[in-house]
């Protein structure tokens, strides 16, 4: 039995000329939290599907929980819990008869159902609204209940699809303290996201871009990249102007836009700071302030996807 909960090699989906997932290997062991990180469009979800056994690929391997995605699709999906993008769930119904209904579909045994409910409504903290229509309840509630639904027949393996998509940041964190939860329990937990933040809660992050991953590891070893480097908080008078006063100044390596300000990646601290300066200085742009910081994975990711894109 492998020690893998999923594993690709190569794996490859295209939808005529184009190429949604390109060559995708990757190995969770049990029990980690997997995060899969990366913008709108870059693979995430198609690569999710195909793991489900909702896709076929167009060639290369995955197998989860021991189970092959091109030959044993129904196994795997008697295996996992799936939890999508949008809210699957039935709105005219109370959140009692949501886990009733996701309980026959995922074949739980009748003898255990009542246990099962009880399980998952004291796990999403939904047991004082059991009888609310589901419809009523909010953003943050609704994913509870989803999440709920997904492990009712105590899937080993969970793919979750930007659950947290729309949801309010309190909510957000909330619904991560019940992913934590389920990990000590032993379940492996797969989920993708584009909230940055979201990445410093998993344990192994996937960074995908245009189909493809451009960076593997945790979410500490991924930053150690950037720390061999200076990374500054730049406020100035002109962000625009700024942005075009230190493309090609020496020592500078790399201008992003966060939040108000501005984040300059610079080859060392002392020489990058007196570039930066000496630069805004001819330009005549004042600075309000210029500090070293350290890299978000935000950082982290904006550099990679730069990278990407000087190379390609």
């Amino acid at each position: 039995m492998s020690d893998w909960a999923v594993e690709t090699d190569d794996l490859v989906k295209t939808f005529g000329a184009f190429v949604a997932v390109s060559h995708v290997s990757l190995q969770v062991p049990k029990g980690e939290i997997f995060g899969f990180l990366g913008p709108n469009g870059a693979g995430k979800s198609t690569t999710i599907r195909m793991l489900c056994g909702l896709l076929t690929p167009t060639s290369g391997r995955g197998r989860v929980s021991g189970f092959d995605v091109a030959t044993e699709p129904e196994s795997i999906r008697r295996n996992i819990g799936y939890m999508s993008q949008k809210f699957s769930l039935y709105d005219d119904l109370t959140v009692e008869e949501n886990i009733d209904f996701f309980s026959g579909m995922y074949g739980v045994p009748r003898a255990i159902r009542a246990e099962r409910k009880d399980h998952v409504l004291r796990m999403a903290g939904l047991t004082e609204r059991r009888s609310a229509m589901t419809r009523t309840l909010s953003g943050g509630w609704k994913q509870r209940l989803a999440l709920g639904c997904a492990i009712l027949h105590d899937p080993p393996v969970l793919f979750l699809d930007e659950p947290t998509s729309g949801v309010d940041p309190i909510a957000r964190g909330q619904f991560w303290e019940l992913i934590r939860g389920l990990s000590q329990t032993g379940h492996t937990i797969f989920v993708s996201t584009h909230y940055m933040d979201e990445a410093e809660y998993c344990h192994r992050l996937a960074l995908m871009y245009r189909g493809k991953i451009i960076a593997l590891g945790t979410p500490a070893e991924l930053k150690k990249g950037l720390i061999s480097h200076t990374l500054f908080r730049l406020d100035s008078s002109d962000p625009l102007g700024t942005m075009r006063a230190l493309e090609g100044v020496p020592g500078v390596r790399d201008v992003a836009v966060f939040g108000g300000g501005l984040h300059v990646t610079a080859d060392n601290l002392a020489a990058g700071e007196q570039s930066i300066r000496a630069a805004l200085d001819r330009a005549g742009i004042a600075v309000q302030r210029l500090e070293p910081i350290q890299p978000s994975m935000e950082d982290v990711f904006v550099a990679l996807i730069e990278a990407e894109e000087r190379a390609a």
